[in-house]
């Protein structure tokens, strides 16, 4: 633990990396599901209960799956 910095704010990645790790992640580690409901919140700007209508299920069934989506991203934007 010696030779680690205490201020980590030097080992952040640029921008555009964090964005294209995470467009990499988006395409290739979410289910095609996952990818539409996490999109359809955070870039398309729909409610769960809009999604939830479009496709016919639960509100809680989209916020299952949002929530499985963002800790996937999660999980694999960490390394």
């Amino acid at each position: 633990m010696k030779n680690i910095p205490s201020d980590y704010s030097d080992l952040r990645l640029p921008r555009q990396v964090q964005l294209r790790r995470m467009q990499r992640v988006i395409s290739d580690e979410l289910t095609v599901l996952q990818r539409e409901v996490l999109l359809a919140v955070y870039y398309g700007g729909k409610t769960q209960a809009q999604i939830a209508a479009e496709r016919g299920v639960s509100r809680s069934t989209v916020c299952r799956t949002l929530h499985r989506a963002e800790q996937r991203l999660r999980r694999f934007l960490r390394y």
